[in-house]
């Protein structure tokens, strides 16, 4: 494929463009909104407990969408998902609690230039993990637009440094080490969910992540935060912002796993480096800060870079890394394609030794074309049912 013929590929699909670069951005203003409401709680109320903002978060995410889920594949095809692949669900919402957990720590200790530094460790490391897991590609334009992105996210850095903006840290050391596990974590929680979404639905895969999520957070939030969550007193600033703080980010892994079916998770990754820009935004209006015409600069090199890295969209990932739990068809898995569903059938003996508790592919595939059809039609008609069964890992 030509860098011309991927161009005209790239327009002629503009609905999709534009409707992944509006996701994107969503997720961006998301992501400013959290912090905000984090600076907010932090620096006016006193409050900084990590595990106990993001405690209702897990609670909302099971309680909506397990519902859901049970209502729409029911609890043997949940059951059978769950028995085979377990392990890959805690292993999401832990990297997912972590990754919260060691980030808003690492604020506490190092300055603020480090961590913008290192927060975007994430990216490199999700580039990585989808080469390896997800068996993606790489064109040298999407190198490029990486590029054009962190050269955006140095100028946001270079104009705090010149707003003065940034300040003195009390342990350095360790909130690095901090700020560098945080964003590994992100990077495994993003590329194992992108993982699981192109197998399962988006909204059993969420409502996994809030069941494991809430009892490792709450595990977590009871050992280290029950002193000071005693000793919180209750304003109704502090509950407007925490309850803020939970609806935002309830958005966030809501609209995060269409974005990850639409793009990939390098796309997200690249796509929330904007999200400092907005935080000017709202810093002019709520805390009287200017801004200088190097943000408007950065904020147009990291949006003219995502538009680069969509020239060479992601082809559907046929490939992709035969990870235990996901070499054989489990009901209501979606088929990314025939040539894979032909794989799984001749594979489906020889998995787990689990081979009598599934229905073989060819029985069931009507089953979760139509589920995953369905889907598309409930979160909003993201696209054509007919598409999205053609083509669901690119959906």
């Amino acid at each position: 494929m030509t860098f011309i013929t991927a161009i005209r590929g790239a327009v002629s699909n503009w609905r999709q463009l534009a409707l992944i670069l509006v996701l994107g951005q969503i997720t961006s203003l998301c992501l400013t909104s959290t912090s905000v409401l984090s600076e907010k709680l932090a620096a006016h109320e006193n409050v900084s407990l990590p595990n106990f903002q993001s405690f209702l978060v897990y609670v909302l995410l099971f309680v909506v969408y397990m519902p859901i889920s049970v209502a729409r594949l029911g609890v043997r095809k949940m059951a059978l998902n769950l028995k085979r692949r377990f392990y890959w669900y805690i292993f999401l919402a832990a990297a997912d609690v972590e990754g919260n957990y060691f980030v808003i720590k690492a604020y506490e200790y190092t300055s603020l230039l480090a961590c913008m530094l290192l927060d975007t460790w994430t990216l490199p490391c999700v580039v990585v993990l989808s080469y390896f897991l997800l068996r993606a590609r790489f064109w040298w334009t999407q190198v490029a637009a990486v590029l054009v992105c962190l050269g955006g996210m140095g100028l946001l850095i270079k104009g705090d440094i010149d707003a003065g903006k940034n300040y003195e840290a009390s342990n350095a050391v360790k909130g690095d080490i901090f700020m560098l596990i945080g964003a590994t974590c992100y990077a495994l929680s993003n590329t194992t969910e992108e993982f699981i979404v192109r197998h399962r639905p988006q909204y059993e895969t969420v409502a996994w992540l809030g069941f494991f999520g809430t009892i490792i957070n709450g595990v977590q939030m009871a050992i280290i935060e029950h002193k000071k969550i005693g000793q919180l007193v209750w304003t109704r600033e502090v509950v407007g912002y925490t309850l803020g703080f939970d609806l935002v980010m309830f958005v966030l892994y809501t609209l995060v796993p269409f974005l990850f079916r639409l793009s990939s998770a390098t796309f997200y990754n690249l796509s929330i480096l904007t999200s400092d820009f907005y935080g000017l935004i709202f810093a002019k209006y709520m805390f009287h800060q200017r801004i200088t015409a190097i943000y408007a600069g950065a904020f147009v090199m990291i949006v003219s870079g995502l538009l680069l890295y969509y020239v060479h969209p992601h082809p559907p990932p046929d490939h992709m890394a035969r990870a235990p739990g996901f070499r054989s068809y489990v009901p209501g898995d979606i088929i990314n394609s025939p040539a894979s569903a032909k794989r799984d059938a001749s594979d489906e003996d020889d998995d787990d030794g689990n081979s009598t508790d599934a229905s073989a592919p060819g029985e069931d595939q009507n089953q979760s074309q139509q589920m995953a059809a369905s889907e598309a039609s409930d979160y909003g008609s993201i696209r054509k049912a007919d598409h999205i069964t053609a083509t669901a890992t690119t959906t």
